[in-house]
């Protein structure tokens, strides 16, 4: 007998509602898929680079590469969103979150071997991984290789270098530095880091110079921005202006120079703000050190008919096709 499913004989197949879910590493763990889960979107953001605390006007620390799936939103360095990673369902995937880049103290009177800032640690899931931002460097040395000040997004500069390189599709690079005009300030995912201009330079020459700004998503249901570059200081003193870290998490630089940094905000991948040994008698402080990186997975909402082998609901089986919801 036909029964009032569609005209179709036979007991009608339930269909089967997944929600959405949301799920967020601020720490390294594992995600277990929701039984119908085929992909899923990303934000994963490494962790940000350490300042410099180098005595020659440091530079601000690169924030964490920042990586995105979002439809419609961006990843660092300009790129736009990725493609959905696939999965399989009801399976568990580790995810790995990193963390930011230890500040490192400067010898008092500094000296070529000053250390600049540790770059972070990279984060990952599922085969996708975004690059630890790099710390800020100082004159090229066995202390300070350029695997150390690039990274996700660029270390700032310190001293006389050139900001560190930051990765294709995850940010930009650090600000340039320049003797007696101030570090650069790092990299952040959305712009490079400020620095000096080449040449001479109105007063006051010593002041800090700005990190880049982050990227915004709202993959969690609101606007937050992260992966922002640290901040720089002067040498010796900041003459009034200090080196604000980029939006999403940067570290502004020491004012005064020589006071301690409270670093890269966790979880945002910021980079750490710059610090300098100030004047006589000297007082070394480390650099701010980057903040840790996050990982941010969602399993889109997945509503379909099942084929479990009885005979389909024809009314059921049109919407969901339209609509695209049809799995087999």
């Amino acid at each position: 007998m036909a029964s009032s499913n569609g005209g179709v004989v036979g007991v009608d197949n339930p269909p089967v509602a997944q929600p959405a879910v949301i799920t967020t590493f601020n720490a390294s763990a594992n995600l277990t898929t929701a039984p119908y889960t085929t992909s899923v979107q990303y934000v994963i953001v490494a962790g940000g680079g350490a300042g410099g605390a180098n005595g020659n006007c440091s530079g601000g620390g690169g924030a964490g590469g920042c990586r995105s799936s979002v439809p419609g939103e961006a990843s660092g360095g300009g790129a736009s969103a990725e493609s959905l990673s696939p999965v399989s369902g009801a399976t568990s995937y580790p995810v790995v979150v990193g963390g930011g880049g230890i500040g490192r103290v400067s010898p008092a009177p500094p000296g070529p071997s000053s250390p600049g800032g540790n770059k972070g640690s990279d984060s990952s899931f599922n085969g996708i991984v975004s690059t630890g931002g790099g710390g800020a460097g100082f004159v090229p040395s066995p202390s300070n290789p350029a695997t150390v000040r690039n990274g996700g997004s660029g270390g700032g500069a310190s001293y006389s270098t050139g900001g560190g390189t930051g990765t294709s599709g995850q940010g930009y690079p650090g600000g340039n530095a320049a003797l007696n005009r101030g570090g650069g300030g790092g990299g952040g995912a959305s712009e490079a880091g400020k620095g000096p201009l080449p040449g001479p330079q109105a007063p006051p020459p010593e002041h800090g110079w700005d990190g880049g700004d982050g990227v915004a998503s709202s993959i969690t249901g609101s606007s937050v921005t992260r992966a922002g570059g640290g901040g720089s200081v002067g040498r010796f003193s900041n003459n009034g202006t200090v080196g604000q870290g980029g939006a999403g998490g940067g570290a502004n630089g020491s004012d005064p120079v020589d006071s301690p940094n409270p670093g890269g905000t966790a979880n945002t991948g910021g980079g750490g703000g710059g610090t300098d040994i100030g004047s006589p008698p000297f007082s070394p402080v480390p650099g701010g050190s980057g903040g840790s990186g996050v990982v941010i997975i969602k399993e889109p909402e997945v509503s379909f008919v099942t084929n479990t082998g009885g005979v389909w609901d024809m009314t059921a089986l049109y919407d969901n096709v339209k609509a695209g919801n049809w799995v087999s």
